[in-house]
């Protein structure tokens, strides 16, 4: 089984007002994304290569208000990092083993294609965001982060995410490996750890954007 980074979601008012900001304050570029039609909510990438940035809004608050993703996503501060997803090569196996419900998803991108995946865990780190969900997606040729885009900066992956939280959870064993530095924050690593909370900020260098 394979776990990686897959993106990063942040919760934003407006997508287009949204884009323009990331683009000005770190030299990101966003390619349009789709609607989630089941969920009440729209999206923008910032493709990063193996990884993205996710912005993503409720636009159908009467749909929003009936999925437990919409609710998410209507819950979240304005330009905060919300979420994180780790993809999995092997979902029904993750899912099996904590428990957790997998729940298919889809959108239409602009040439009107429609890319799908599943997730599981979308409500446990909802409730508790130091936790990711994972993801499955159904043809990586249509993977967000390698949509075509120019950043300011020309090519920029996520080099790192730095995060808190209350309780180990499932960070215990080796079904995603975290590991906490003296500083008190944590990153994907080799070993698990329970980690407190702390506030989560956005910062960038020359090396990439990191989410601390």
């Amino acid at each position: 089984m394979q776990l990686a980074l897959d993106h990063v979601l942040l919760a934003v008012d407006d997508l287009a007002a949204a884009a323009v900001e990331v683009e000005r304050r770190y030299g990101l570029a966003s390619v349009e994304g789709g609607r989630h039609p089941a969920w009440g909510t729209a999206n923008r990438i910032v493709p990063l290569g193996d990884t993205y940035v996710e912005l993503v809004t409720v636009v159908d608050r009467v749909t929003a208000a009936t999925s437990g993703f919409g609710r998410w996503i209507a819950s979240g501060r304005p330009r905060r990092p919300l979420a994180w997803a780790v993809r999995t090569n092997s979902l029904e196996a993750t899912a099996r083993r904590l428990g957790l419900t997998v729940t298919p998803g889809f959108r239409a991108i602009a040439d009107g294609e429609v890319i799908s995946w599943r997730s599981a865990g979308i409500d446990e780190a909802a409730a508790e965001p130091s936790l990711p969900f994972f993801i499955e997606w159904a043809d990586r040729a249509h993977f967000p982060g390698r949509s075509a885009v120019a950043h300011l900066g020309g090519a920029t992956k996520l080099g790192q995410v730095n995060l808190t939280g209350d309780q180990p959870g499932w960070h215990r064993g080796s079904v995603v490996m975290i590991c906490q530095s003296p500083s008190r924050r944590a990153h994907l690593g080799s070993s698990a750890s329970c980690l407190s909370r702390a506030p989560v900020n956005w910062t960038s260098s020359s090396e990439g954007l990191t989410v601390d």
